[in-house]
């Protein structure tokens, strides 16, 4: 049995009941289901069991009570629901036992720091302290890409808290105002009431729940986390939160702000950072940018020097006066 009738199925089944006999024709007619699908018709409705013909060459038919065959049918499936009802009963009766024991052992030591292993356990402990959160989340998103489907949850968590009175803050790297993922997600967000900016320079994802709670990258272990919950620690987190919140942009699609000018910002920082004698790696985190993106450009930019090394790269950097915010980028612009 399927999970659902069709229409010319149901169509049939009330001329039928109707008229406890069975004449294709008139069905056809005053129904407007053709005669092969008819046909078709009664003998699905006689497999299911909703009617049941006379003897051959007799063409009564009775329709059977719905409620009958329902529960014919549905049984298996309610067996199945109420076995797998009484596993889950047993699961969670379970795992609160457990529950128990570990609230013990985390009130018998400090229950201030807590590592979360996976990416599938941080994202449940993220989901319950969203719903939790009463005033105000902010949150640090390093990196200039994130993943459509990382972005459809997030918007789903983020809606329901903005619905709430949540007020809510994020910084993002410049880069990601070249993702369009990124563009949508904010602008649908921002409607909403969220709040988002930008800055060159970003050190760790962290969020933070209600001045309270805060959530932080394992050193590592990027799909593991570090939840904090020790008062001074979770305010100077804030704090700093703030101080960059203050001196980012607000966010905004980098074509409308021209991408000659916003490749000249990003290369005058990648200088600054090259000059000041940073790894690659270093530089390519900070940035929010692909290892193998950050190269090129730095390949590009000390052949645009004349520079043969870093230090090089760096005095030439300096004797140009390329270094300060107000000076002209010769370097070729990020892509």
């Amino acid at each position: 049995m399927g999970d659902t009738l069709r229409a010319e199925e149901v169509a049939v089944y009330r001329w039928l009941a109707l008229h406890g006999r069975l004449d294709p024709v008139a069905i056809a007619e005053e129904t407007g289901v053709g005669a092969t699908e008819v046909s078709g018709a009664v003998d699905r409705l006689v497999r299911i069991g909703l009617v049941h013909r006379g003897e051959r060459g007799d063409d009564r038919i009775w329709a059977v009570d719905p409620h009958l065959v329902a529960a014919v049918a549905t049984a298996p499936v309610e067996r199945a629901i109420a076995e797998q009802q009484t596993r889950l009963r047993r699961f969670q009766d379970q795992f609160a036992g457990l529950a128990v024991d570990y609230n013990e052992g985390r009130h018998g030591a400090s229950t201030d720091l807590e590592i979360i292993p996976g990416l599938v356990h941080v994202r449940a402990a993220l989901d319950r302290a969203a719903e939790q959160c009463r005033e105000d989340m902010v949150t640090v998103q390093p990196g200039g890409t994130r993943p459509p489907e990382v972005l459809e949850d997030a918007l789903l968590r983020d809606s329901q808290m903005l619905a709430r009175g949540v007020r809510m803050r994020t910084v993002y790297h410049h880069t990601a105002r070249f993702n369009s993922p990124s563009q949508a997600y904010v602008a649908t967000a921002s409607a909403l009431g969220g709040e988002y900016r930008t800055a060159h320079q970003l050190v760790g994802r962290m969020i933070i729940f209600d001045r309270e709670l805060a959530f932080m990258t394992r050193r590592d272990d990027r799909l593991g986390a570090v939840v904090v919950r020790e008062p001074s620690v979770v305010h100077f987190l804030y704090e700093l939160f703030e101080q960059l919140w203050s001196q980012a942009q607000p966010f905004s699609d980098a074509a409308t702000d021209g991408l000659e000018a916003v490749a000249k910002d990003l290369d005058r920082t990648i200088l600054r950072l090259l000059a000041s004698g940073l790894k690659d790696e270093t530089i390519a985190r900070r940035m929010g940018m692909s290892l193998r993106t950050t190269r090129k450009h730095i390949a590009d930019m000390m052949q645009t020097l004349g520079a043969e090394s870093r230090f090089q790269a760096g005095v030439a950097v300096s004797a140009m006066g390329l270094l300060h915010d107000g000076g002209e980028s010769v370097v070729p612009p990020l892509a």
